[in-house]
């Protein structure tokens, strides 16, 4: 084997510099442990649709099970991990990229991932659920009309993208491409939280990713 003048083993050309390592214990091993299956529960719909509330209520019902969780909220992640991205169209593909990223990450330690952003580009979401194994990722479409959106406007988003003060806002003057087929709909509009989580936990126990009644 050649090496470097420190000594250290000398790459040959075109030999990869990272390598992923050979784990001992894996992601169905931390899983286990917990009585869970790991699961990415992507959560997308409009701002003001209710992706948030309904993401914190199935939360708060799994950890009074003794499920292991996190919950990804995009508002949350813009204050570190993505503070540097603003609302154009290429950054809200990196938010989502990064995103997902981490939850896979979080994924692999058998957590039950909770991501709760507005995600609006169909390709983004795509990719997300490519980066993991098949049954890993439940998309959710947390939906309400735009009209019942913005008349609930909890954070004055919407008053103020009219008003011109929020460039690319979604449903306004940039685009959501709302889910085709999603695996689960959710209509804030129709049906209470309790009723909606209630549903999301229905749907984890049907693909086996916790046990027990409801």
């Amino acid at each position: 084997m050649n090496t470097s003048s420190d000594g250290t083993p000398a790459l040959s050309p075109g030999a990869p510099v990272v390598q992923r390592p050979a784990l001992t214990v894996g992601k169905e091993a931390r899983a286990g442990v917990k009585g869970q299956a790991p699961l990415i529960v992507w959560m997308t719909g409009l701002s003001g649709a209710g992706k948030s509330t309904v993401a914190n209520r199935v939360e708060e019902k799994l950890w009074r099970q003794g499920r292991h969780t996190m919950l990804l909220d995009g508002d949350n992640l813009r204050f570190g991990l993505n503070k540097d991205l603003g609302f154009t169209d290429a950054d809200r593909v990196e938010n989502v990229r990064r995103t997902a990223e981490v939850a896979k990450l979080m994924l692999e330690a058998g957590l039950i991932v909770l991501c709760s952003l507005i995600s609006p580009f169909r390709r983004e979401r795509a990719l997300a659920r490519q980066l993991v194994g098949p049954g890993e990722f439940l998309e959710v479409f947390v939906d309400a009309p735009i009209e019942e959106c913005r008349r609930r406007d909890p954070k004055g988003l919407y008053a103020r993208a009219l008003a011109g003060q929020i460039p690319n806002f979604t449903g306004i003057s940039s685009p959501y491409e709302a889910p085709e087929a999603p695996d689960l709909h959710l209509q804030t509009d129709i049906h209470d939280v309790e009723t909606l989580a209630d549903r999301v936990l229905d749907e984890l126990r049907h693909r086996g990713v916790i046990a027990g009644a409801a």
